[in-house]
């Protein structure tokens, strides 16, 4: 388990990052997400050594991080920072014998990655020559190559077509059921949403929200229900204690006043016919991120 506890940065004046703390579990995938400058970045950075911190701690397993623990990590950067003129596998064997790999391990390992992240036809082609697309999947497995036990990356997502998507997000699943903890930061809330067991939401250097992704839709979950029926649903209008959001034939969503209200929604509705759902309305990720930011 990875944990922050207290994490503090400052540039002369401007605090970068006030007591930062969350957690990510072994074999959980966090999504680490929050607007420009609000400090991602420098929380990674400072994960994995890059920056050193004012105050506060960064621990594995109960322990303070040391630079021999750093060697297991895998990092991603935000920033593109592969050698432009070597092959893909040259380049992805190489980081991997930089981690301590025999050669035929590391060439054994790298065809194997590179085959699944889509890139198995373009092991020979130099990476400036790649699309920006297939640069992000082989920076991707250079931090993977060495098999890390932490996994922390710095928009992985970001230039990849929707069904590279699916392929990324496979590979880090995969990692992650492994048992390591992955932290990654995103500004794509759909994929966040999708991919993620646990949230951490930063803004202004402070985190707003932290937690398994369940948990937060129904602690920052909306007021509004949704009833789908097969007969008209008009009626609603006219209940007490509902006030009606959206219509449309048998579907409406609504707000309740009180508990009592909303079970009187159901049982009118199932005098009056067929209920298809009657259900709390989904909260997405972006809902929960404009609440707790502004």
């Amino acid at each position: 388990m990875l944990e922050l506890d207290g994490i503090t940065k400052r540039y002369g004046e401007r605090v970068a990052l006030d007591g930062v703390g969350f957690t990510v579990g072994d074999g959980r995938l966090t999504g680490f997400v929050g607007g420009n400058g609000a400090g991602k970045t420098t929380t990674m950075r400072i994960i994995l050594g890059v920056l050193a911190a004012d105050a506060g701690t960064v621990t594995l397993d109960g322990s303070a991080v040391t630079e021999p623990d750093r060697r297991r990590f895998g990092y991603m950067p935000e920033e593109r920072g592969l050698y432009p003129k070597m092959r893909v596998l040259e380049q992805t064997v190489y980081l991997a014998r930089l981690h301590g790999w025999s050669t035929a391990a590391a060439r054994r390992n790298a065809l194997e990655l590179l085959e699944r992240l889509g890139l198995g036809e373009r092991v020979n082609d130099t990476i400036e020559s790649l699309s920006l697309g297939n640069q992000q999947r082989a920076q991707i497995a250079a931090a993977l190559v060495h098999r890390p036990e932490v996994l922390v990356l710095d928009e992985p997502f970001s230039g990849l077509d929707p069904m590279a998507v699916e392929t990324v997000q496979g590979v880090l699943a995969e990692f992650a059921a492994s048992g390591a903890p992955v932290l990654f930061s995103s500004h794509q809330l759909d994929i966040v949403e999708r991919l993620c067991d646990d949230l951490v939401i930063i803004a202004d250097g402070r985190i707003r929200a932290a937690g398994e992704r369940d948990a937060l839709r129904t602690q920052h979950g909306s007021d509004r229900w949704e009833l789908l029926m097969s007969g008209d649903a008009g009626w609603l209008r006219e209940a007490p204690g509902i006030e009606v959001i959206e219509f449309d034939g048998g579907w409406a969503t609504f707000e309740a006043a009180s508990d009592a209200a909303r079970q009187a929604v159901l049982a009118e509705a199932l005098a009056r016919g067929e209920v298809v759902s009657f259900t709390r309305e989904h909260t997405t990720l972006a809902q929960i991120f404009k609440e707790v930011v502004r």
